[in-house]
């Protein structure tokens, strides 16, 4: 797994969100994106992150960040997930786990003594160029977002 890094350019991408329409990463330029990769919708440390950052949107809004989150789920479950939780931020299907491959997060994990291939939970803020400005890579779920809202009030 070779992650991307700070000041690395982030890699252009498509993908269908929740609501089977396609989005991209240019459609945001000129804001900064929080890109969160998260291994599977409706588990509990994935519904903690999520909900985490819905509660903190607002502040995210004013510090102009844009939320996508990204899973290999399908489009339907991420509405599921979405309307479940009342997610107000947009959640991307990565089926084929190419977005995750591009950015460095898809690769050999441990869970309950097994070994499998998947997302590793890290979370990159692009910044207005298409630029990573930060990598949060150590982070408990429910702690997600004020990682990330602590690290723009202290870079703001």
């Amino acid at each position: 797994m070779n992650t991307l890094k700070i000041g690395d350019f982030a890699p252009h991408f498509s993908l269908s969100n929740q609501h089977n329409e396609t989005v991209s990463l240019t459609d945001f330029q000129g804001k900064k994106v929080l890109v969160y990769f998260y291994p599977k919708a409706l588990t509990p440390g994935c519904t903690t992150q999520a909900c985490g950052l819905r509660d903190a949107k607002a502040e995210l809004d004013k510090s102009g960040v844009v939320i996508l989150g990204i899973s290999p789920d399908s489009p339907k479950k991420l509405a599921q997930f979405a309307e479940k939780k009342e997610l107000n931020f947009t959640l991307l299907s990565d089926e084929n786990h190419q977005v995750a491959e591009q950015f460095g997060v898809w690769g050999e994990k441990k869970f309950m003594g097994k070994i499998y291939d998947g997302i590793h939970r890290i979370s990159f803020l692009i910044d207005e160029k298409g630029v990573i400005e930060q990598v949060f890579t150590k982070f408990k779920t429910g702690e997600h977002h004020r990682v990330v809202l602590d690290y723009l009030t202290q870079n703001s």
